[in-house]
């Protein structure tokens, strides 16, 4: 029984997945049409600036806020900066307040720092390189971008092989940034610790949570309110993406697990 099978109980009228293994890439519906990624906008606008610290445009540890609060705690939510608004809520370095308003603000600096508006920085620095065909940002840089499946999976492989920016870089980006920081995943509740890398959310031991419980500990990656989700883990050298039509809901808390439980099992 293929896990592609589970798709077909979804509640939602298009779905398209890939699951990426050692013995290949299998795929599943429209994998070349667009969706509307919410939240997993954040992985593309988090590799454009991992882009930025090694071109010397926006360093990783530079403090670019008052508090000392440097792209690193941007990227990694914990730069004191409110959900929504590019406000400081509190002291960074405290605590992890998940913040679209803070990837806003990382775009403002890139696109200050580079002389050029961030949608054009991130086409330059990631949708052009890597080829991504569907890939467009739609309005805000931590949650309004479309992509398509594959592009989807060529963006997993840039955060897994030194294709834009060195390993090292890759290899600090998908580690946990002040790993003893507790805070709220939005959708799954408070967890202490909360570890979160340079963009991607990194499982650790959250429970509940929307991989699966057979997920290492090292995966990383990101899920979206439209119903999209990406994920890579890298013990088990897989990578698990499916992107929907419909909001993310109790249905995606319930499907998610365990559909990247079935594509790890094979």
């Amino acid at each position: 029984m293929s896990p592609f099978d589970q798709l077909h109980d979804w509640p939602v009228d298009r779905v398209a997945a890939a699951i990426v293994g050692p013995s290949g890439t299998t795929r599943h519906g429209p994998t070349d049409q667009p969706f509307a990624l919410a939240s997993v906008t954040k992985l593309l606008t988090a590799m454009a600036a991992l882009v930025a610290h090694e071109e010397g445009t926006l360093p990783l540890d530079e403090p670019i806020l008052e508090g000392a609060a440097t792209t690193a705690d941007l990227l990694a939510h914990s730069a004191g900066i409110a959900p929504d608004t590019p406000e400081q809520m509190t002291l960074p370095q405290t605590r992890r307040i998940y913040s679209t308003g803070g990837y806003e603000l990382l775009a403002d600096l890139i696109a200050q720092r580079s002389a050029m508006p961030f949608a054009d920085y991130l086409h330059e620095a990631v949708v052009r390189p890597l080829d991504l065909r569907a890939t467009a940002l739609t309005g805000s840089p931590g949650a309004s971008a479309d992509a398509s499946v594959d592009d989807l999976v060529r963006l997993a492989e840039a955060w897994t092989s030194p294709l834009l920016v060195d390993r090292s870089t890759l290899e600090r980006a998908t580690r946990p940034h002040l790993p003893e920081l507790s805070g709220v995943l939005p959708g799954f509740g408070r967890h202490d610790p909360n570890p979160w890398g340079l963009g991607p959310e990194i499982r650790g031991d959250k429970d509940p949570h929307w991989t699966a419980p057979e997920n290492s500990p090292a995966t990383f990656g990101h899920f979206g309110r439209s119903g999209t989700m990406l994920w890579i883990d890298p013990v088990a050298e897989t990578t698990v993406i499916a992107l929907t039509d419909r909001d993310f809901g109790d249905w995606a808390v319930e499907a998610w697990p365990r559909f990247s439980g079935a594509a790890l099992r094979g």
